[in-house]
């Protein structure tokens, strides 16, 4: 739980500081990087950690990332210039990448099915206190401390993590032998990490149609054109093909990238829609945004119940619906808008999304056994994280084709049409998640006692 509170935090606490980084480092335009770089290298990251927790174990995996995490921290509470926190972001988002998918599988490794349901309340709650805590803390720091103090935060929670890891979890490895797909690693990393160039950077450093935007991005698609060519003969691969070409696991992957779209694209641009339009403080924008991550974990605790009632793909088409009708209605109340409507907003885009993330997740997990989990999960956590970095890359190249360099809260009016056009997006892409919930295999309910043998136990 304490690791899960390292990703919780951080992934609510920096939104609200963002207005405040910017004056005091400069660069509005490249404030987006912030989030992508951090996503960008938690995605590529992710299934790497995946591959070796399946060979070493999730132990010492999980003690790298959060020691990664905290190296990260402190540098960015260190920084100097919009260059050099971006740069100590990706160590950072290196940490996350361990962090969150190992605590995640450790969680299904540990409990049966019917279990986990009830995990899942524990971990909603850590998620729920976070919702309250992240912002708060974000829009303290940024008003009487400095944002330095967003990133320090992290010191004492990474210690606590790591001992507690070290203390508590012990677990059983399979003596085998395995090969590590450097190779694929690295073409994966290189396309990604390109293609969000391409859309970070097109129509702001350079134009769409420059040779380096189209450079950046062709080389970015023969790259992943080749990554998957050596995934096809690897011995292990790191991403192995399967986890795309059997149903259930491929749909449960493009309802992950969705997820990271819309998530990202409301918790990146609503506070500084708020404190842009409405001149709000950065503490009650923080909390308005905090309604989403209170919505996440009440509809999380309960989604339990529901998947072993109604079975995985009906709890998702429930929460996807409510997605949907939730930023349709953030779109069309942008227009005028109020911080009571865009928390109510936020808050039914949270309901919806506890409805959908979890039990997506855990139909992916519950079909699989010890020795695939750690694969499954890692991709399903790669493909919301990819949704995430190119959500933001692509939400960031359309507020700045729109704001053409200004300032948001320079030109308020401009960036409030900006910011309608990223809640229509985001409603855009729910729908589309809606059509991949629907391709869902259907199946009956599982049965509570479905679970995997546990390799592994807590002390």
């Amino acid at each position: 739980m304490v690791t899960t509170g390292l990703v919780a935090i951080d992934s609510t606490i920096l939104a609200t500081a963002v207005p405040t980084i910017v004056a005091d480092l400069g660069g509005f335009s490249s404030f987006p990087w912030l989030f992508s770089i951090y996503l960008l290298t938690q995605a590529v990251s992710v299934p790497i950690y995946s591959k070796l927790a399946d060979t070493v174990g999730r132990k010492p995996i999980v003690l790298v990332g959060i020691g990664l995490f905290l190296l990260g921290s402190v540098l960015c509470g260190l920084a100097w210039s919009m260059p050099a926190l971006i740069a100590f972001r990706a160590i950072q988002g290196l940490g996350a990448g361990a962090v969150q998918p190992m605590a995640i599988t450790i969680v299904g490794d540990i409990y049966t099915l019917a279990e986990r349901a009830k995990v899942q309340g524990y971990l909603a709650s850590v998620w729920a206190v976070s919702a309250v805590v992240g912002p708060t803390l974000g829009g303290l720091f940024s008003e009487y401390l400095t944002w330095g103090w967003i990133f320090f935060i992290n010191i004492p929670l990474s210690i606590a993590a790591g001992w507690l890891i070290v203390r508590h979890f012990h677990e059983v490895v399979p003596s085998t032998t395995h090969r590590i797909d450097w190779a694929g690693g690295a073409l994966l990393t290189v396309s990604t990490s390109l293609a969000i160039l391409a859309l970070l950077e097109g129509g702001n450093a350079w134009a769409w149609t420059s040779p380096q935007s189209i450079g950046a991005l062709t080389t970015g698609l023969l790259l992943l054109g080749a990554f998957l060519l050596v995934e096809r003969r690897a011995a292990e691969p790191v991403l192995p093909l399967w986890v795309v070409s059997r149903r259930l696991l491929g749909t449960t992957a493009l309802i992950a990238i969705g997820v990271g779209v819309i998530l990202m694209g409301i918790t990146t641009y609503v506070p500084t829609f708020l404190e842009a339009l409405l001149g709000t403080s950065p503490l009650v924008s923080g909390l308005a945004l905090a309604t989403l991550t209170i919505g996440w974990p009440i509809s999380a605790s309960q989604a339990g119940r529901l998947y072993l009632r109604l079975g995985f793909r009906t709890t998702v088409l429930i929460g996807v619906a409510i997605v949907v009708l939730a930023t349709a209605a953030l779109a069309l109340t942008s227009t005028t808008p109020s911080v009571v409507s865009v928390a109510l907003c936020c808050f039914a885009v949270g309901l919806g999304l506890g409805l959908v993330a979890a039990p997506s997740l855990i139909a992916a997990q519950a079909s699989v056994g010890w020795g695939e989990r750690g694969v499954v999960t890692g991709a399903n956590m790669f493909a919301r994280s990819m949704g995430s970095a190119v959500g933001v890359a692509a939400l960031g190249a359309l507020v700045n084709a729109r704001m053409r360099g200004a300032d948001a809260i320079d030109d308020p009016q401009a960036f409030g049409g900006a910011a309608t056009a990223i809640f229509v997006a985001a409603a855009v892409v729910a729908v589309a998640t809606t059509g991949a919930a629907l391709a869902m295999p259907r199946t009956g309910r599982p049965t509570p006692q479905a679970g995997p043998e546990v390799e592994a136990s807590p002390a």
